[in-house]
């Protein structure tokens, strides 16, 4: 009975988090997703991130506040490049059995770091991603200015969070006032971050939007955490009550321009 019923949970998470936008994503081992999980599903926000970015086999790519690296895998399998794979909270060592069982030591380097004390040489990389972790650090002034030193010029900023689609004002909807939290005041939205990032005078944003079908994406990715006993409750409620309408993920693009 055990196994018929691990076997139909395995069913499910298949056809959750199976998503027609997310091909790529989609061949992945989904319960190695999910066991592996630190937020919203991330190898999603990283194919939704790399349908705007184009990435060439031979970049050097920073992962920014990878987590448990699933993004580095991804990104360096997908688009053959080269990751490193920078996290502060996730031991690099943890990192690295994950990268080898992929069969990526070799493209796939993790660092233990904090986004605000990078290891690496001025413009050393051809593109920074951040998955899920730059609204974290990323909404101070001066962040931008840091950050975008390790870009060769002309190279590729981009990240995806949670954000808002516009701001609600000062009277939230009772179903944001009931969740609300310090954090969730890093939730911004796409002319929010163009904003933030265009008057340092450092980049141009090429894009800044919500990923389509965002909203959807974050309830059912909660849904199929769930069946594995790793949902949050708060969350999907919250979810289910904005329908659409605010809740989503922040979506921004941006080059180095000098």
């Amino acid at each position: 009975m055990s196994d018929t019923k691990d076997l139909h949970t395995e069913e499910q998470l298949r056809r959750l988090l199976t998503v027609e936008r997310y091909p790529r994503s989609s061949a992945y081992d989904q319960r190695w997703v999910v066991d592996n999980l630190m937020g919203p599903h991330p190898l999603w926000a990283a194919e939704a991130l790399t349908q705007v970015m184009p990435l060439r086999p031979g970049m050097r790519v920073l992962d920014l506040g990878c987590g448990t690296a699933l993004t580095s895998i991804f990104l360096a399998r997908e688009f053959d490049v080269h990751v490193w794979a920078v996290d502060l909270w996730v031991e690099p060592t943890e990192n690295w059995k994950r990268i080898q069982q992929a069969g990526l030591a070799d493209r796939v380097h993790p660092i233990h770091a904090d986004a605000h004390t990078l290891p690496f040489a001025d413009g050393f990389f051809d593109a920074i991603v951040s998955l899920d972790a730059y609204h974290y650090f990323g909404t101070d002034a001066l962040y931008l200015p840091y950050c975008v030193e390790f870009l060769r010029p002309g190279g590729s900023l981009g990240i995806v969070a949670p954000g808002l689609r516009r701001d609600p004002g000062p009277d939230l909807p009772a179903y944001l006032a009931e969740r609300w939290g310090p954090d969730m005041c890093t939730w911004l939205g796409p002319a929010w971050w163009r904003r933030h990032w265009e008057r340092t005078g450092l980049v141009e944003v090429d894009v800044a939007d919500m990923v389509p079908g965002g909203w959807e994406d974050w309830l059912r990715w909660l849904d199929a955490c769930d069946l594995v006993g790793r949902g949050h409750e708060p969350d999907s409620r919250m979810l289910r009550a904005d329908d659409g309408d605010l809740l989503g993920f922040t979506r921004v693009l941006a080059h180095r321009t000098g």
